[in-house]
């Protein structure tokens, strides 16, 4: 089987798609489609798949019983711009390779991310990685942001200052490297992943209390 070609896909390669107020996501190159999968499923299952006689019967038999192994088959490949809180949560569940723009060798942008009122909530109290669905008073909400943004930006300047000053905070000792991962709080990477792994981690980001950071699944 040769390469395959899906023209929904092609249509939107390297468009950028705005993701929160800094942040985009490009889809740059693909490998696979509907025909890989049920091509390895086929392989797998042999004769037990003939009574499913179209592709799309056999990809809705393997989602509606969770045999995802078929679906790694599709590789999707993005150039991200995140929160790097995002792009740590991303890297934690091990979907993807990934190549970030180093601030060993490039300076931070000075572009911070301030949440939206709307996606500011209380600590779940059930749940170590969710938000409670209680309602955030609106004046506590304008603290949040005021002073996520007070801080971001006295961080930034504190940086650019000793940065100009000649200190190595590249590869300084791990209290100033943290400094600079402080105010360099935005991650710009090269994605690979399994479209499998993706949707794993976009389902877990896009419940109703959980961390949402990623606004990639929205």
């Amino acid at each position: 089987m040769g390469r395959v070609i899906i023209p929904e896909i092609e249509a939107i390669l390297d468009k950028e798609f705005k993701v929160l107020d800094h942040g985009y996501v490009i889809l740059v190159d693909y490998m696979g489609g509907d025909e890989s999968i049920v091509q390895a499923a086929r392989v797998s299952y042999g004769k037990g798949t003939k009574k499913l006689s179209d592709d799309r019967g056999l990809i809705r038999y393997l989602m509606r019983h969770d045999h995802t192994t078929p679906f790694e088959m599709v590789e999707l490949k993005f150039h991200c711009k995140m929160p790097i809180f995002v792009a740590r949560e991303w890297i934690r569940h091990r979907t993807a390779n990934v190549n970030e723009y180093s601030l060993r060798y490039s300076e931070p942008e000075g572009d911070f991310y301030i949440p939206e009122a709307g996606q500011i909530g209380f600590q779940s109290k059930d749940n170590k990685q969710g938000r409670s669905l209680q309602e955030v008073p609106e004046e506590l909400k304008a603290k949040v942001q005021r002073y996520m943004k007070e801080i971001s930006e006295e961080a930034f300047k504190k940086y650019q200052e000793l940065n100009q000053a000649g200190i190595a905070l590249r590869n300084a000792p791990r209290n100033l490297r943290d400094f600079q991962r402080c105010v360099g709080n935005r991650a710009e990477e090269v994605s690979e992943v399994a479209q499998r792994a993706g949707d794993g981690v976009a389902d877990l980001l896009q419940a109703e209390s959980g961390p949402r950071g990623l606004g990639l699944a929205e």
